[in-house]
């Protein structure tokens, strides 16, 4: 079965505190791609008339509205950055369009997060189509590519099915519902 391959485009805005480097530590951004891979859950042949197990159209409509409305402009902060606690106290509306991360929010944690995010909307949707791989081009010449299971990679919080990267909405953080993480 053909595989269905697209890609988003995204800016974005983070930091990294817990010594990546020192250069990463002040806010910057970064233009980035998002590719994903969808493949057919269950084989089936092509059928002579539509030809496709579900149309691009549908295959990609709440994925690119997530990107579109959630991850583009947002900004990325680990769920113990100081910046964090800053933008609830004093900009709480602008503390809602921030993505929250369990760790620093790292391109590879990213490809993991969102790999997880996008298999959530696809199960909720019939399940007709899953993520195989998923890669964030962080820049020209740096991208992060991930297939497997996201939940063996991402730092584990309890309980992981409320994680708001494992629900089928569009939620980019778990401020709502606080999350112990571990």
């Amino acid at each position: 079965m053909p595989d269905l391959v697209f890609t988003r485009r995204f800016s974005m805005g983070h930091r990294l505190i817990h010594g990546a480097s020192e250069s990463c530590a002040l806010p910057h951004g970064h233009n980035e791609f998002v590719t994903v891979r969808l493949k057919p859950t269950a084989f089936a042949p092509l059928d002579g008339k539509g030809n496709m197990p579900v149309s691009f159209q549908k295959a990609k409509s709440t994925w690119h509205r997530f990107v579109d409305e959630k991850l583009d402009h947002a900004l990325q902060l680990a769920e113990d950055d100081p910046l964090l606690a800053w933008f609830q106290t004093n900009e709480p509306a602008r503390a809602a369009r921030i993505v929250i991360t369990p760790g620093d929010p790292t391109t590879e944690l990213m490809v993991c997060l969102l790999m997880a995010k996008i298999n959530a909307f696809l199960a909720a949707e019939g399940g007709v189509l899953w993520c195989s791989e998923l890669s964030i081009q962080e820049t020209p010449t740096n991208t992060v590519s991930f297939s497997g299971n996201p939940a063996e990679f991402i730092p584990a919080p309890r309980p992981p099915e409320n994680c708001w990267w494992n629900r089928a909405d569009m939620s980019i953080s778990d401020t709502n519902s606080p999350v112990t993480f571990i």
